[in-house]
């Protein structure tokens, strides 16, 4: 993948900007390609603002260590022009870290670490354990069956805003929620090659 895009897709498919600080980049850019769109990987406020606004129809917030690309984030200018086109409506899905990125509250952040304070939840961080915990699960969400991969993952402690609905539990955790343009999972579909998140995120750009 590069930020012209993907060769051989065909013009006009949507373009779904992947932040590319850190974390499970080519492999969202897979799913997307696999569904028709184009991937553009942001690094840079230019990456995301030209002329007219938006360049991207949407965005995706990967897994990886979320205080390192939050930190990343802001030491590149990301932070405010991420914050500022989700808030308008930019349809968004933050998986593992990046629903960490999304989320209002975050309890036991790493020291300095801030989020875009988006998605009115609050988060646990590694709430399921390190890595050697790591584990794949088939859930039944609101969105559909999906196999999902969990890493030191999150936990969605509390909703805490009436518009933000749950959508997928792990037993008793929270761990999917939908909030007008914005899809938050502590798990990574991308890992499992599970299309049924990016699929929704297109259905927001349409």
């Amino acid at each position: 993948m590069n930020e012209k895009g993907a060769p051989g897709l065909l013009t006009g498919a949507p373009r779904i900007g992947i932040l590319g600080l850190q974390g499970g980049v080519r492999e969202h850019a897979t799913l997307v390609e696999s569904l028709d769109a184009q991937p553009v990987q942001i690094r840079k406020p230019a990456d995301l603002l030209g002329p007219d606004g938006a360049r991207v129809d949407a965005l995706i917030l990967p897994g990886g260590e979320s205080s390192v690309i939050d930190r990343l984030a802001r030491m590149f200018g990301l932070d405010v022009p991420l914050k500022e086109l989700i808030g308008q409506g930019l349809p968004t899905l933050g998986t593992c870290a990046g629903l960490i990125l999304l989320a209002k509250n975050i309890e036991n952040p790493a020291p300095g670490q801030q989020s875009l304070g988006v998605l009115d939840i609050t988060v646990n961080r590694n709430a399921f354990g390190p890595q050697v915990e790591s584990a794949e699960a088939d859930l039944a969400t609101e969105w559909g069956a999906i196999r999902a991969a969990f890493i030191r993952a999150p936990q969605i402690v509390s909703v805490d805003g009436v518009d933000a609905r749950v959508m997928a539990r792990f037993g008793d955790a929270i761990v999917g929620v939908e909030q007008g343009n914005v899809l938050g999972v502590s798990f990574h579909p991308e890992l499992t090659g599970d299309t049924v998140l990016h699929r929704r995120l297109l259905e927001l750009v349409g």
